[in-house]
């Protein structure tokens, strides 16, 4: 689809609703007025580009009723996109060959609702990290968190004490979660011996030498 065949859908769907539209007005691809409300904008492009966003935000300036119009991909839009476009309080439409149009977003302001628990997590994890054992913008390498930093505190007082039960461990240590690590074993570091009772497996003795910097950090 070329930009030209997304404004007779769109121009159908606003005038269905008691829009006035024309096209091409000053530097607006389309416009459209209804009664005493503030103008209606529509910002037409085949795909969603970062120049789009921009011509569209520029457009606020103008009216709080701005859209963004794009040609229906051959995916799905993503759904960061479409929670772009509410952040910024852009409405999005995606126009079919067959003309139909899907709305993703209107054009109202952005309420975000806050997630708690996410939250929580997120101020529970720095507290409980020791250090800033991490690179800012690291990818493909992997992360220090600090449920790695208890399990290093758990595999270290194995490696010099040998089997402990449990209950020693957390204390020995102050994990909390010392019987969830070691039960898990995420790492694969940690084995049974006997009930309530663990040592390290080889990949944990192994562990030790790979992370000895790391465990000199804590």
């Amino acid at each position: 689809m070329k930009e030209t065949d997304l404004y007779a859908p769109i121009k159908r769907l606003l005038e269905s609703q008691g829009y006035q539209v024309k096209a091409e007005v000053k530097s607006c691809d389309v416009m459209a007025v209804r009664g005493d409300e503030p103008p209606l904008i529509v910002e037409l492009k085949t795909g969603l580009t970062l120049q789009l966003i921009y011509q569209a935000m520029d457009r606020l300036s103008l009216t709080e009723s701005v859209y963004i119009a794009i040609a229906k991909p051959k995916r799905a839009v993503p759904s960061e996109a479409v929670k772009l476009c509410k952040r910024l309080g852009l409405g999005l439409l995606v126009v079919a060959k067959s003309g139909s149009i899907d709305v993703l977003a209107e054009p109202v302001p952005y309420l975000p609702r806050p997630n708690k628990n996410r939250a929580h997590a997120l101020l529970k994890e720095f507290k409980k990290r020791k250090g800033d054992p991490n690179i800012g913008g690291s990818t493909k390498t992997k992360l220090m968190t600090a449920y790695k930093q208890d399990a290093l505190r758990c595999l270290c007082h194995l490696h010099s004490n040998g089997p402990t039960k449990i209950s020693d461990l957390r204390k020995a240590t102050q994990v909390d979660r010392a019987a969830t690590i070691v039960r898990a074993d995420y790492y694969g570091w940690f084995i049974k011996e006997d009930r309530g009772v663990y040592n390290i497996t080889a990949t944990g003795r192994s562990a030790i030498l790979i992370f000895a910097r790391e465990i000199a950090a804590l």
